[in-house]
Order: structure tokens, then C-alpha cells, then sequence
């Protein structure tokens, strides 16, 4: 992992429907499972960390933007520590691994979280807004005052697989020399390196083979966004514009949503299943 610097063995085992994404940190006395849902993010510098009591699994955002990429609704993550590993920064390797074991398709109807009304958070100049359409499209802004970044706009018209894999898959992290040297002072960061991270200095990308695309950094944020989003169990049907975003403005968008009910409803294609209205994040958010 990023921190611990230790090896990590990580399985993803195929589950039954509407079983969801399911993270088992088997490395204790006894398996224990820590459900994906925004309920379970704990505050965590630029990831995504989910805890149940005092065990907690980090980093696990690029893992479950693979899993949204890929259209995977249920599986079952066993890992024996607490991070999930950084591999190359970016998901090419969750997806590479996915699409090699081979994804089966369940009997069972994929609803959707479709949108009443729109839904927006902001924090100072950082926004995000989630408003009703019915397809999927992310408008991404980043907007850093480094000569290497600047203000990147990245738009994101539609979701399948094969996109995911060609557009977003293979953009890596990034992070600052002068961050990293602070986390090493304290112990942490002692697995980051310039084969998993974009690493820049105050001018500067310092590897050297520079960057997977220009705009690399914001196709990053895309990547996360998605990664956050796999949190609501059910895929989004809505036009997401996000300015200056991260991490946390992901979760308070997830938690703002799930605190009015009102604005959403799940779209079922059996129009037999209608009773199927609000279960499913109300379920996966407890």
C-alpha cells in the first residue's frame, strides 16, 4: 500500500445479486466484512478509506471506479491488510485483471438512481452538481495555480466499458514532492514512488516518462469521482459538473443526496418491481 509500504494480496470473488460490493479484511482472528457505502467512509487525506469499528481498508477508490467502469454491481473483495495496493496509481491494472477473469451476467434487473431535481454541495470555490438527465455524462474542472496543471477541463459524454478502459483507466495519481517528503517524515508514504504517482515539484513532472495525456491530472479526478460514486450501489443516471472537487466534496455529494429522498427515486426496468423505490441506497447507506 501507499502508506504501509507492505505486500497486500487481494481477491475478488463473484456474489450473488443484489449482494453488492463487499470488502473482507481477512488478515484478523475472524473475516470481517465491511460493506462499500458512503456509512462507512471515514475522513482520510485525498482517498477513500472505509472503516467498521477499528478496522478500516484505504485507498480504495480505484478498485471500485474499475468495478463501475466495468458495469460490476456484486462482488466480494477479500484482502489481508489495510490498504488496497496503489499498483501503477491509476485502475489499468484492476481492469486488466477484471476483463481476464471474465465478468458474468446475473439474472437480476440494474436499476438506476434517477434524479427529481438537481443536487448541488459547495465548499468556498469548490462545487459539484448532480442534475436530472436520462443518461450519464461528468463535466470535470481542475484548476491548480502549478505551471504543469493550470485550469483542465475533462467531459465525460457517456459510460460503457471499453470508454472507461480507452479514456479514464490508465490516468495515474498525483501528488506534490513536498507532500511526500512530509509523509515520510511522519512514517507514511512509504510506498509511493515515481512508478505509481505523477510526482511534481514546485516547477515540474519529474517522471520521466512525463505524462499518459496532457490533461492526465483531471481525467484522474474523473476516475476517482467514479470510484466514489460505486458507493451508491446503483449506477447514476444524471449530467455531474464538478469544479475544484476531490475527495471529500465526493462523499458530502453522496451524503447530501441520501439525506433528501425526495430527489431521487430507483428506476427498475421491470415495471412490475416498482415496490423497489428507495431500497436500495437506504439498505446500503445504513
Amino acid at each position: 500500500g501507499l502508506h504501509g509500504g507492505a505486500p497486500v494480496q487481494v481477491t475478488l470473488l463473484p456474489a450473488r445479486s443484489d449482494s453488492g460490493i463487499v470488502f473482507v479484511r481477512t488478515d484478523g482472528p475472524d473475516p470481517l466484512e465491511i460493506p462499500a457505502r458512503p456509512s462507512a467512509v471515514m475522513p482520510a487525506w485525498r482517498a477513500t478509506t472505509l472503516r467498521r469499528g477499528d478496522v478500516t481498508i484505504g485507498r480504495v477508490e480505484h478498485l471500485l471506479a474499475a468495478l463501475y467502469g466495468q458495469g460490476i454491481d456484486n462482488v466480494r473483495i477479500e484482502i489481508d491488510g489495510a490498504e488496497l495496493p496503489l499498483m501503477d496509481g491509476s485502475a489499468a491494472s484492476f481492469v486488466y485483471l477484471i476483463r481476464s477473469a471474465g465478468v458474468f451476467e446475473q439474472r437480476a434487473h440494474r436499476c438506476a438512481l434517477r434524479l427529481r431535481r438537481p443536487i448541488e454541495v459547495c465548499d468556498g470555490d469548490r462545487r459539484i452538481r448532480l442534475s436530472p438527465s436520462r443518461g450519464f455524462q461528468i463535466t470535470y474542472v481542475v484548476d491548480l495555480e502549478h505551471p504543469a496543471i493550470g485550469r483542465q477541463e475533462y467531459r465525460l459524454p457517456s459510460m460503457d466499458p471499453d470508454a472507461f478502459e480507452r479514456e479514464l483507466a490508465s490516468a495515474r495519481t498525483f501528488g506534490f514532492l513536498n507532500d511526500a517528503e512530509a509523509l515520510w517524515s511522519t512514517g507514511l508514504g512509504r510506498g509511493g514512488s515515481l512508478q505509481n504517482t505523477v510526482v511534481l515539484d514546485d516547477r515540474r513532472v519529474l517522471n520521466h516518462e512525463g505524462l499518459r495525456w496532457p490533461n492526465e491530472f483531471v481525467r484522474h479526478k474523473v476516475l476517482d469521482l467514479l470510484g466514489d460514486l460505486a458507493l451508491l450501489g446503483v449506477p447514476i443516471e444524471g449530467d455531474i459538473c464538478v469544479e475544484r472537487g476531490g475527495h471529500a466534496l465526493h462523499h458530502r455529494l453522496l451524503a447530501v443526496l441520501l439525506e433528501n429522498p425526495d430527489a431521487w427515486w430507483i428506476h427498475d426496468p421491470d415495471p412490475k418491481c416498482m415496490t423497489r423505490i428507495h431500497r436500495i441506497p437506504a439498505e446500503r447507506a445504513a
